[in-house]
Parts: C-alpha cells; structure tokens; sequence
C-alpha cells in the first residue's frame, strides 16, 4: 500500500517537475474542452494544474512523467492509495460478473454485501443504507427523509433544520441549504431555503448555543444537521470530541432527529472509522461519501436507524414509500471495492498507521511549521490538517502561492483560501509525513519572505517597489 519512492532533489524533497512543454500543451487542451468547478477558468493554467495520466501508492504522476505526493488524497476520497492490488482484484472480479443493476425494486448482490458489512460499523441503532453517488447527494436524501419522516407520523410543523456556521455540507440545492456561506454559496441564495444557524466551530460555546435553539424550536425542527469534530471545509475548524454529547441529549429530549455529515470524516480520517464513535453519537441518520468506495469509484450512502426506517413502512404504492432514488445507487463495482475496503482496513490495522502518523504531524508542524512567520493557526485532527496564514496585506493569494510552490517541490495540496489544507492518505509512512511537512513549510517560508522583502520596498526579484532598478 505504500507509496512509490519520488525522485530524490535537493533537501531530500522531491525533484520540480520538468518538461513543462509538454504540462503547459496537456493543460491547453483541457481547458479547451472541460470546465473544471469551484475554478475560474480564465486563471487555470496559472495556478500549476496538475494533469494526471497515472499513479503509484499515495503519488500522482502527471503526463510528462513528473511525480507528486498526493498529499489532499485527491481531494480527501482516496483512503489507501492508488493502484491498491487488493482493490484492483476486487474491482476486476466484479466487472467479470456485472458493472451495475438498478436497485429501484430489485436488489444486488453486491451492494447486499457491502451493506451487510458496513452496517454493523455504524454508530447507530439499526442502519439502512440508502446509496447514492456523492456526498452532496447523500445529504440531500438526508434531509428529504427526515422531513419526510415527520408527515408519515402525521406530524405537523417539523419543516426546518438547525445547522452549524461555517458549515459545508454539498452543492445541491438542499445541502447548500443547510450549509453556510462561502464557495459563492450567496449567489444562490434564491433558491436556498433558510434554516436556523448555530455558531460556527471557531466559536467554543458552538455546541452549547445549537443546544439552546434545539430547545427553542422543537416543534418545528425536521432535523439538526452536523458534521462531527472537524469543519473540514470551513479550514479544518475543530471542538473537541466531548463537546458534542450535549447536542444529542438535546436531541432526544426534545425529539428531534440528529444527522450527522460523516462524507469528509467518515472511514477513519480522524483515527476512528467514524468521527461520531470519538464524540460518543448515535445518530438517526447519517451521510456517508468520500472514502467510502477508497477513492476508486462515485459511492455515497445515506444512513436511517430503525426507528427512522420503521416509519417509512406501509402499503405497497402507498404514501408512506420513500420518495427518493438515483440510477446509479448502489452501482455494483463501488460496492464490491467498497467491501475489500472494509475488510483492508481491519486485515492491515491502517487505524493504527492514521493514529501513529497525526502523532507524528502534529510533532513536525508544531516544530517546522507553527513557528514559521506569517502561520497564524496549525489546527489537526487525525489526518485532516489545516494550516491558516496570515499575508500582511489583501490580495497576495498566499493560499495560491503557497500551493504552487507545493506542486514545484512534488507535493500536492489544495488551499481554502488562506488555510493550506494537508490530508494525507491513511497508509501514509513517516517518511512521506516528513516530505510534506518539509514541503509545505518550505513554500510558507519562501512565499512570506518574497513579501517581506516587496513590504520594505524591494521586489522579490531584487527590484525597488517603484519599479527602479536596484544598484
């Protein structure tokens, strides 16, 4: 499972990329033809796309054969690496017997399998899974059943959610919803409908205020909907696990369903399968995504406890059905990865690897990292990392800068905003731990300090900030 060895380059990191002909020729014709989200394309081909054409363990490797420490594991969904040989056979044994069936009154061998696997994993009370394709979707089904759930009781009044500042919960018109702000979410707001909104996680009396308004408002209250310990999206804000037990006794004093976003969390990104075993919740629902396929395949899972899934029984045809369902739910080659995935991660004890390697990150960023000028907040949780800087003035595009000079040294990040975000895949080694941390700590210092030198009046190229020559 581990990564392929870089190109050894100077302070042991990894060699810049070379044949830029090639990269520059490779991102022309993309952006000719695929219009890439959250990326003004107007300035993508100067912000050092990476244009993968194959990997290796946990490293990428571009169409000019340059190779980069995936470092963001493909944006948080790969969990052990690319090119898994456990995973790849599991794949190919499943494509030699059926790629996908529908799941809309029928059933599949293999999405019955992984749900039998996963299922007894689940902090809940009884779990059915109801699949879909993507986090945001599962949030979205999340949402529809709980507000659902309410009418088939024939209870009045249940039509709102509470939800959390700073919260990011998907893209679709519900899951943007409940989230807050950012990402352009304003734009939208006309299609947004509102929710209550408890502080955000920066705040410490977060969870002690949303407990407030749970009482406040029960009786109109579907659901409250959190993503337990980390806000990856919001910068990696976190509150400790034992802030969190309030919030369902609130819950369920008040009974009001708890709907917990495990999509970014979820399958042991903060040392545990799930975020909501170290709070100590038993939710009644749950969004599952991300890593729960191991990267290979679009997978996501929503989750009903019993009591949920109890109430949504009924006549055949009759009003009680659930109202939901994708094409691709439940696609057969997800599944079939997604249930060796379980099985790897018990066989090769990687939550132990996740557990040992954010001792070790949270040892060199405190040390390399936390110090350096210009490093406002190192936060951590397991294996998903943020580091917020602090640029003297508006506009330096530090988390950009900061990122490129990532991709030039052979590591490969993604900033929110000014928060340089490290998540690293879960079978990463301490040697690749040293790499990024070297890396990232490299480019803060070497973007801070072509700053320093411009704010006391010199270029970082040597030349006076008024353009004059220097002699």
């Amino acid at each position: 499972m581990g990564g392929a060895a870089g190109r050894a380059g100077p302070c042991g990191l990894v060699e810049p990329p070379t044949d830029h002909a090639t990269v520059r020729a490779w991102v022309d014709r993309d952006r000719a033809v695929v219009w890439h989200g959250f990326t003004q394309m107007a300035a993508y081909a100067d912000n050092s796309p990476v244009i993968a054409e194959s990997a290796e363990g946990h490293w990428i490797i571009d169409v000019a054969g340059n190779r980069y420490l995936d470092a963001i594991s493909s944006l948080w969904v790969t969990t052990v690496g690319h090119r898994v040989p456990r995973l790849d056979a599991a794949l190919r044994d499943q494509l030699d017997r059926v790629a996908h069936t529908t799941l809309l009154g029928n059933g599949s061998r293999a999405a019955i399998e992984f749900a039998e696997a996963l299922a007894p994993r689940l902090p809940m009370d009884g779990a059915h899974l109801v699949f879909a394709s993507d986090g945001a979707a599962a949030v979205e089904q999340a949402l529809k059943i709980a507000l659902q759930y309410w009418v088939n009781l024939g209870v009045a009044g249940h039509t709102r959610y509470l939800a959390f500042g700073g919260a990011y919960h998907g893209d679709t018109i519900g899951s943007l919803s409940v989230g807050d702000g950012g990402f352009g979410t304003d734009l939208f707001d006309p299609l947004r409908f509102g929710v209550l909104r408890a502080p955000g996680f920066d705040r410490p009396d977060a969870i002690e205020v949303a407990c407030r308004m749970v009482a406040k408002h029960a009786g109109e209250l579907a659901a409250v909907v959190v993503e337990p310990l980390v806000q990856g999206a919001a910068g990696m804000h976190l509150l400790p696990p034992e802030a969190f037990a309030p919030l369902q006794d609130a819950c369920r004093r008040h009974d009001v369903l708890l709907v917990c976003d495990e999509v970014a969390v979820g399958f042991g990104r903060t040392g545990t399968l799930f975020a909501s075993e170290q709070c100590g919740l038993r939710p009644d629902l749950m969004a599952l995504g991300k890593g729960i396929s191991a990267g290979y395949l679009a997978l996501s899972a929503t989750a009903a406890d019993d009591r949920v899934y109890e109430a949504f029984l009924g006549e055949d045809l009759g009003a009680r059905t659930l109202h939901h369902g994708h094409s691709y739910g439940g696609n057969a080659l997800a599944c079939a990865v997604g249930l060796e995935h379980l099985r790897l991660i018990d066989d090769e004890d990687v939550l132990t690897n996740v557990r040992g390697r954010a001792e070790q990150f949270a040892d060199l960023l405190d040390r390399q990292v936390a110090p350096l000028p210009g490093v406002a907040e190192v936060r951590q949780h397991g294996l998903m990392i943020g580091v917020e800087v602090a640029p003297p003035a508006e506009g330096l595009r530090w988390g950009r800068r900061i990122s490129a000079a990532c991709v030039a040294g052979g590591v490969l990040i993604r900033p929110l905003g000014d928060v340089i975000v490290i998540v690293p895949h879960l079978t990463t080694t301490a040697e690749e731990a040293e790499l990024i941390v070297a890396t990232v700590a490299g480019a803060i210092a070497e973007v801070a300090t072509a700053d320093v030198a411009t704010a006391d009046g010199v270029t970082a190229d040597g030349v006076p900030a008024d353009g004059a020559r220097a002699v």
